[in-house]
């Protein structure tokens, strides 16, 4: 993580290049026991980019806890009542989680969902070293999403970002495999740790690369030449 943030100094021309924004709301949603603070440089970056950004405004993230979701599709439906179209949702870790189920139960009103090291996929409560404590503050029998349904893409232009040095969740959890019935759906790989990616400059290259992809024409990420030095594996 330390690396990840000398680096943002080291990559100005690379964010430099990133593609302006075309205005559209944007939320950004934190870690399981993170909080808005913990992605503000992030939306500091996106922001300048020309997006609308907005954090979670639920205070710390502990789970899916009474009131949560509720709140949290309140806010969807206010920001896209408010900006006259659909929300983009970029969820690290468990927040992607969320952003996901938002897209799930709301699709007309997000626009893409972008999730990094987010553990959604089958194993995740054994491949995540924090599954303990987010089982005693969510038991499972409690849990608003069924578990089931986590790792089907929802029906919107899914990205998901993933890491083999990850560290903290296994990174085959935080894969999207796409199919047949949700063909917009991709998996890149990118080079750093999971407590990094709000700070990992590669990472907000690629988010402000799919950020802009115009609404109703999504396309797969396609790296350049170079750029499989930062994006090993994109499917």
């Amino acid at each position: 993580m330390v690396l990840e943030v000398l680096s943002l100094r080291l990559a100005r021309g690379l964010l430099a290049s990133a593609p302006e924004g075309d205005g559209h709301p944007v939320m950004i949603l934190p870690g399981f026991l993170g909080s808005d603070g913990y992605n503000a440089a992030l939306r500091r970056f996106l922001a300048r980019k020309g997006y609308a950004v907005h954090g979670w405004a639920q205070g710390r993230n502990l789970g899916p806890r009474e009131g949560v979701l509720e709140a949290l599709v309140e806010r969807v439906e206010f920001l896209a009542s408010r900006y006259g179209g659909p929300i983009s949702l970029v969820g690290h870790s468990l927040g992607g989680i969320f952003a996901r189920e938002l897209a799930r139960e709301l699709p007309a009103r997000v626009r893409q969902v972008i999730s990094l090291g987010s553990p959604f996929g089958e194993g995740r409560w054994t491949g995540s070293y924090p599954a303990r404590l987010f089982a005693s503050l969510n038991p499972r029998d409690d849990l608003p999403i069924p578990e089931t349904v986590l790792p089907t893409a929802p029906p919107v232009p899914t990205t998901a970002i993933y890491s083999k040095g990850d560290g903290i969740c296994n990174w085959r959890t935080a894969r999207q495999v796409a199919d047949a019935a949700h063909p917009q759906a991709q998996s890149i790989q990118v080079r750093g740790s999971h407590c990094g990616m709000t700070l990992n400059p590669a990472i907000w290259f690629l988010v402000a690369e799919r950020l802009a992809q115009p609404a109703g024409d999504w396309q797969p990420f396609r790296p350049r030449e170079w750029a499989w030095l930062l994006y090993p594996t994109c499917q």
